[in-house]
């Protein structure tokens, strides 16, 4: 363990086991901890946390909290935290399965927020106070500025508004991640919020250590442990081909002028499409791209390397352990071309719209008209949440969705008559991108976007059947502008749970 990490001797002088720091978080306390796609998180608190938590329940004793985070964690958080029965409401952003089986049973309650409005929310105090902020940062500078480790996330709302704050110090975490970060001190809420001058992704406007009043830390913590990112499959033939189409389309849009040689700053969602359109990028013709994103995934530090990306924004890694280790092995390559932000600034509404992001997201299913849902399946049980996916799509220069055109082996449709959930509007939409092909439904009207949509994006199997759909919704419709059977209009989804497909027979 690398003790020279903490250079503030006041805050030295607070260093004590873990589980004495984990022993000042009581009952019904709402805690703000790091951690954003398996980055950053704390390591050792949350576990002592949870076995404190198992041991009060099992003398009887009700002890829970309520926990806040950048977005997804690891397991050894979330997934520590929601065995033991010790969270009682998550927000804003999960995915461990744990968690997950927790919120469909009605045992946690869950907040989905898109990722921009976290840190407003908490400081216009509509959801309450923070008692106590566990956050890890790779190191401490003399004058007690700390130094954030692999993500940003909400570190710096976290930190302000705390009343107690507990600092997991980790060693593993490279120290050349120190000067890769901007963290931006202007943000105010209205009537005095002025225009954050960030004009190329690649703008440095803040500074490059977080803030802590050194009276509200009541306890420093050493670690020594890895972040937990999952590793990333290998794109099947369906990612290449849905990969393919977009990458097509955007040559395509160079060709007839409506976006230059080098693109727009791209973002894109986590997940091994995702990864498939960054490989394709690479064989491209693309050069000096540009990214403002949520998170740097394998794929951008390939991109990175071959100069094909020029530089990246985003508030965390959300990388595979060979890519964590490759990183932090040349993490001096890659520290001038990569800057990590606070999530209220990467995910920032205004500036996405002003920069002209591409935003490629992933989705569950889409329906005729052009309406997303990527948050719930069968209309009611939550997957991951919405994520900044929404902070994205509404305010992108182009908003493109992407996913297999079917799931669990042909027996769902991803092209559905009707969605059983709403995440993003047809009004946020501009593009559905499956593997059988691409609808750019910019400009359309309902009707014509569902042919469109049908013959592009839908799998072979279950054209006839939206088709069919779609022409008595268009002859027995209350309306033809957006023409529904609402009798039938789930059925389909209906139609999977009774029977475990949505085909008929």
């Amino acid at each position: 363990m690398d003790t020279g990490r903490i250079r503030n001797a006041a805050l030295a002088r607070k260093v004590v086991p873990a589980d004495e720091a984990a022993a000042l978080i009581r009952p019904g306390d709402t805690l703000g901890m790091s951690g954003f796609t398996g980055a950053g998180h704390p390591k050792a608190v949350p576990g002592l946390l949870a076995q404190r938590i198992t041991a009060a329940h099992a003398a009887g004793e009700p002890f829970r909290v309520d926990l806040w985070t950048g977005a997804s964690t690891a397991p050894e958080l979330d997934g520590a935290l929601a065995a033991a029965d010790g969270i009682g409401l998550r927000l804003p952003y999960q995915s461990d399965p744990v968690a997950r089986q927790k919120i469909n049973a009605g045992e946690i309650d869950y907040v989905d927020v898109h990722l921009s409005h976290v840190a407003q929310l908490a400081w216009e105090g509509f959801l309450g106070p923070l008692d106590v902020a566990v956050v890890e940062v790779s190191g401490i500078t003399e004058d007690g500025q700390l130094i954030p480790s692999s993500s940003v996330g909400n570190n710096k709302t976290w930190l302000d508004l705390a009343e107690k704050v507990v600092l997991e110090v980790n060693s593993w975490q490279p120290a050349g991640l120190d000067g890769m970060h901007d963290v931006y001190y202007g943000t105010a809420l209205p009537p005095n919020r002025r225009p954050v001058q960030l004009t190329r992704p690649g703008d440095r406007i803040g500074v490059p250590h977080l803030r802590v009043d050194p009276d509200k830390v009541v306890a420093v913590v050493e670690t020594h442990s890895p972040d937990r990112n999952t590793p990333f499959s290998e794109p099947d033939d369906t990612a290449r081909a849905i990969a393919g189409h977009l990458i097509e389309y955007l040559e395509h849009q160079v060709t007839v002028g409506r976006l230059p040689a080098e693109l727009l700053p791209l973002q894109s969602g986590v997940g091994n499409v995702a990864n498939a359109v960054l490989s394709g990028l690479q064989e491209s013709r693309f050069e000096q791209l540009t990214a403002y994103t949520e998170v740097i995934q394998d794929g951008m530090l390939d991109l990175l390397r071959s100069g094909t990306l020029a530089s990246t924004s985003a508030t965390a890694f959300s990388l595979s352990p060979t890519a964590i280790a490759d990183f932090n092995a040349h993490v001096a390559e890659f520290r001038d071309r990569i800057v990590l932000r606070p999530q209220e600034i990467s995910n920032h509404p205004e500036i996405v719209r002003r920069l002209g992001v591409l935003a490629m997201n992933g989705m569950i299913e889409a329906d005729l008209y052009g309406n997303v849902n990527s948050t719930h399946l069968m209309g009611s049980r939550i997957q991951n949440g919405i994520g900044g996916s929404g902070d994205f799509a509404r305010n992108a220069y182009v908003s493109f969705f992407l996913t297999p055109s079917t799931a669990k082996d042909g027996a769902i449709s991803s092209i559905v008559p009707m969605v059983s959930h709403v995440d993003h509007t047809e009004h946020d939409v501009s593009v559905v991108v499956t593997e059988h092909g691409l609808a750019d439904l910019r400009g359309l009207p309902p009707r014509k976007r569902a042919q469109l949509v049908i013959d592009k994006c839908a799998h072979p199997d279950y054209r006839p059947l939206l088709t069919d759909y779609y022409e008595r919704a268009e002859r027995g419709a209350y309306g033809r502008h957006t023409p529904h059977l609402l009798a039938e209009a789930l059925s389909w989804h209906t139609r999977y749970l009774e029977t475990g497909s949505m085909l008929p027979g």
